[in-house]
């Protein structure tokens, strides 16, 4: 489609999460629970191209750059009951929205972040893909609605095993204390910081991708068939689930010391849900981090084989590079993906042509 048939771009992006104490207890299965997270850049971004179209229907063509393809989408021949083409996550969204027919569109959908590293990066490109989407027609969702479209997208039309956490701190950004009443019925509360405790959080934060990407929604299963028969209320669960308070209190104070524990509370938490959601790579890299100081550890998201941790570092700055050049030289696979703390969610707007 050539770029002066146009009549406009929309632009959207939302961050990944990391440091999501409480994880597991988002589910279905948990029934009910609290997540403390903090949303990151690199961001999952898309760029629509919309042009009317004299065609009974418009052309819909996607550019999933992270993977170098690009192809023609029809929403009526690779329908959920048809059987999606190549990238399903990217079909079901456009599928759940209905873009209006008389638009000839081109899609642009690109992530820094990788794919598998347990860091909500699918949840990421799912809220900015619907946040785009949405602004093709009158009327705007709210973050909430975003966040409820995208979990849905991989629950119901994708049949994922799949919690509320990512696409909540996708949408709403910032620092977050959600409480989960009823699954899948959760609310979000920001942690509102003085600019010092802000400023220091993220500099003492290191995101650790251990090389290799990991299916959640398997690790979901296994999980699963561990807490069969157990219950909600299970000792596994509350015991993630009573981290969450304790590191929302110690953000809000700026004790980093107390933040670091209830992350290490929480990593051992997760291990002890299943022994295999903590990897012998996860443990290498906390041994090194503990040699350097830092506080606080915790595998991102489902854990498992692959996937990232989420770092807190102790106050000097040369410690903390001198810790990340010895994580990456210990394995090759092993690498330092530079994070900022990211206010907003969502965020969208329209570009005239």
């Amino acid at each position: 489609m050539n770029a002066q048939k146009h009549k406009f771009l929309i632009h959207s992006k939302a961050p990944i999460r990391i440091c999501d104490l409480g994880g597991w207890t988002d589910t279905w299965f948990a029934g009910h629970g609290r997540v403390f997270n903090i949303g990151v850049s690199p961001y999952a971004e898309v760029q629509i191209a919309a042009g009317v179209t004299a065609k009974a229907a418009g052309r819909i063509v996607i550019h999933a750059e992270n993977f170098e393809e690009s192809y023609t989408f029809d929403p009526l021949k690779n329908s959920s009951s048809l059987g999606w083409k190549r990238h399903p996550l990217l079909e079901a969204a456009i599928e759940y929205m209905s873009p209006p027919r008389d638009l000839d569109l081109e899609i642009t959908i690109r992530s820094q972040a990788p794919a598998g590293a347990g860091t909500g990066t699918s949840a990421a490109v799912s809220v900015a893909l619907l946040g785009g989407l949405d602004a093709l027609s009158p009327g705007r969702m709210s973050s909430h609605e975003i966040a409820e479209a995208a979990w849905k997208v991989e629950t119901e039309l994708l049949g994922q095993q799949c919690g509320v956490q990512d696409q909540l701190c996708s949408a709403y950004g910032g620092i977050n204390y959600i409480e989960i009443e009823r699954y899948p019925h959760a609310s979000v509360k920001q942690l509102n910081l003085t600019g010092q405790i802000y400023q220091e959080l993220e500099g003492r934060l290191a995101l650790i991708y251990l090389g290799k990407s990991h299916a959640s929604s398997k690790i979901h299963e296994l999980v699963i068939a561990a807490m069969e028969g157990l219950g909600p209320e299970n000792r596994y669960l509350e015991a993630l689930r009573a981290t969450v308070p304790a590191a929302r209190d110690a953000v809000n104070a700026g004790d980093f010391d107390d933040l670091g524990q209830a992350m290490v509370e929480n990593h051992r938490a997760q291990r002890e849900l299943h022994d295999g959601l903590v990897s012998a790579e996860a443990d290498r890299v906390i041994e090194v981090a503990r040699a350097h100081g830092a506080i606080g550890w915790k595998v991102n998201g489902a854990g498992g084989d692959g996937g990232s941790l989420t770092l807190l570092c102790g106050e000097r700055l040369d410690v903390k590079e001198t810790m990340v050049r010895e994580i990456e030289a210990e394995n090759p696979d092993f690498k330092n993906l530079p994070v900022s703390l990211c206010r907003k969610g969502l965020q969208v707007w329209r570009q005239a042509l």
